[in-house]
């Protein structure tokens, strides 16, 4: 680790300790109810924060995050007050000598959702009454609507539907037929789903690229206008009846059950609001998607928006909160962007959520009882509100941009944040759901993002974080620090940074890793991502003198060679790509490499198979 450059005064007294957080992998689980009551793309645990927070604060003291979220470092504060016996038993383990108490934390986040859900899990209402109206609400609708998720199990027994599965309408390139992607390439027992489109009716194969999805052209009650949309079809029904779950084709009651619930009125709460289409458009399977309600079947649709009235009905802290547990659920179960994979060894297919950090449609949508998830959602919340109902220690959330910061110069003890990862992931455009729903939306123009959209290239990415680093070197006191959590896999981005904190008047005295024990979505399946995210400690000192240039290559062989003392976690080529940018920034030095160029490179190092041919 390289050691802060401060004076001795103005140190915190037990640095030796603090090495701890830097030195080694801070581990960062991403479960407990606080972390998983409300889905937000790149969220840290508050309990990881909370350590960086213990150990840089006393109590009493403020910290700021300029880029909040969904409010993790507000809550993180709080969990200071009264800590969990886990929360102590870490910061034993990591040798770390804080003070528990209370701090206080001012939280800026300029996306209106990410300001929503910090400011209801940081002031939540009593937890039993929380639970007591979400039941109420959820009995009412239940009794007027629970028609519309009712089905018979294959024996013709009463049930309920768990989930359906939709299809795209296809067009046979050979025989010309119509019928369902789910025909062309789902099978069952073992499940299977083909990546190439094969015809049941005249066995021709071909590549789904050149099969042609059919369209439909509908009547909108909620626009008033006729819209075309891809065209589907029900593809599968999943029930339970009792407490035996089932599965089967659709049946004349299934379709007679549609044909009623599209009799039904759309509630007059639906928004009727344009999609502001951005980055992540795609015009294969966003076509027909135009306005907020089309990414709903109509049965969710209707159901949602009677929940969504009712909840509109309490006074502000519980409908705040009953809002929360709505949309939790909302954008990543409640539309059509759930979907159904195929897992090795399993009978049937397997339902997933939505994909983080994209607005993915699959071509076998489903539609989910919205009013079993909600149920298992409650339980969740309500843990949550519990963890931080009745804490003392104040935190404040603002809707703003971080570019301008309403705070006195030197106010603030501690920085903890972790800014947009460059153009990883437009938050306001996948927030746009849930924020229609709010009908408060997010400011794009300080937006600190790459986008190609808003026209907005590395240049202006790197100039909006200056403006905000800038602003969090003012407010931040002399002897005081400012950890940045970040995560790139382009050495672009990570220079781009570098230039911001820079110009802005901070600089790196030490960096290590934050070991998230499941990466998100982008971390798992992108190519070239970066599993564990550097983490920064930025002081107020003067820089010192940017050092020659060093080797890309040599300084990977030597991490690459001192990971071999360490546990196998340092030795992924992901980890070592951290730690390799770590190496480079604490340096003061541009980082040399992508993360595709050094894992090529470690690739290249492995030893070579022998060639057991001979005599050729």
């Amino acid at each position: 680790m390289k050691r802060a450059t401060k004076s001795q005064n103005s140190k915190p007294q037990h640095q030796a300790a603090l090495n701890a957080l830097y030195e080694r992998a801070l581990p960062a689980k991403r479960t407990g109810p606080l972390y998983s009551a409300f889905p937000y793309p790149t969220k840290i645990s508050p309990v990881a924060i909370a350590l960086y927070i213990a150990s840089h604060t006393k109590p009493g003291d403020t910290v700021f995050d300029a880029f909040a979220g969904s409010g993790m470092t507000g809550i993180a504060a709080m969990l200071c007050e009264n800590p969990s016996d886990d929360l102590r038993a870490e910061a034993e383990r990591l040798g770390l000598e804080v003070e528990w108490g209370a701090r206080n934390a001012v939280l800026y986040e300029i996306g209106a959702l990410g300001a929503f859900i910090g400011s209801t899990l940081t002031s939540p209402p009593d937890p039993q009454a929380f639970q007591e109206a979400a039941e109420h609400i959820l009995q009412q609708v239940e009794r007027d609507t629970s028609w519309m998720y009712a089905a018979t199990d294959p024996d013709g027994n009463e049930g309920e539907i768990r989930h359906t599965v939709w299809s795209d309408l296809l067009r046979c390139p050979a025989c010309r037929v119509e019928l369902t992607l789910w025909e062309a390439s789902v099978s069952l027992n073992p499940a299977k789903i083909a990546s190439v489109f094969r015809c049941p009716y005249c066995s021709r194969e071909a590549s789904f690229e050149d099969v042609d999805r059919l369209t439909e052209i509908v009547s909108d009650d909620v626009t008033g206008k006729a819209t075309e949309r891809r065209a589907r079809k029900l593809a599968r029904v999943y029930g339970i009846t009792g407490k035996t779950r089932w599965s089967r084709t659709p049946t004349k009651a299934d379709y007679a059950l549609l044909d009623r619930i599209a009799r039904e009125p759309i509630p007059e709460c639906v928004p009727n609001v344009r999609i502001p289409w951005g980055d992540l458009y795609r015009r294969g399977y966003h076509q027909g998607i135009t306005h907020l309600h089309h990414f709903y079947t109509r049965r969710n649709l209707i159901v949602f928006a009677r929940l969504w009235e009712l909840a509109g009905n309490y006074e502000s802290s519980l409908r705040d909160a009953l809002r929360f547990w709505l949309l939790s659920y909302n954008a990543a179960h409640a539309t059509i962007m759930t979907r159904v994979v195929a897992k090795s060894r399993q009978k049937d297919l397997v339902v997933t959520s939505a994909q983080p950090g994209v607005l993915y449609v699959s071509g076998l949508p489903v539609e989910k009882n919205i009013f079993a998830g909600l149920k298992r959602k409650q339980k969740t919340i309500s843990e949550a509100f519990a963890a931080t109902h009745g804490r003392s220690g104040n935190v404040y959330v603002f809707q703003r941009s971080s570019c301008s910061i309403d705070l006195p110069d030197g106010s603030v003890d501690y920085v903890f944040t972790d800014p947009p990862f460059g153009g990883n992931i437009p938050y306001a455009e996948i927030s746009f759901i849930n924020e229609a729903w709010l009908g408060n939306y997010t400011d794009r123009s300080d937006e600190i993002i790459v986008s190609a959209n808003q026209k907005k290239t590395i240049k202006e990415y790197r100039e909006l974080l200056t403006a905000a680093l800038s602003e969090v070197n003012r407010i931040l006191k002399p002897e005081g620090y400012a950890t940045v959590v970040f995560h790139s896999a382009s050495a672009e981005v990570w220079n781009a940074l570098q230039a911001a904190y820079t110009e802005a008047g901070l600089n790196v005295e030490c960096a290590g890793v934050l070991d998230k024990k499941q990466g998100s979505f982008k971390q798992v399946t992108t190519a070239g991502a970066v599993r564990g995210d550097p983490v920064l400690l930025l002081g107020k000192d003067p820089a010192a003198d940017r050092a020659n240039p060093e080797c890309a290559y040599d300084i990977a062989k030597q991490l690459r060679q001192e990971a071999l003392l360490l546990d196998p976690a340092e030795q992924t080529p992901q980890r070592l790509y951290s730690r390799f940018v770590s190496h480079f920034l604490t340096n003061h030095q541009n980082v040399p490499l992508d993360a595709d160029d050094f894992y090529r490179w470690y690739d290249a190092q492995k030893p070579k198979k022998a060639d057991n041919r001979e005599g050729e």
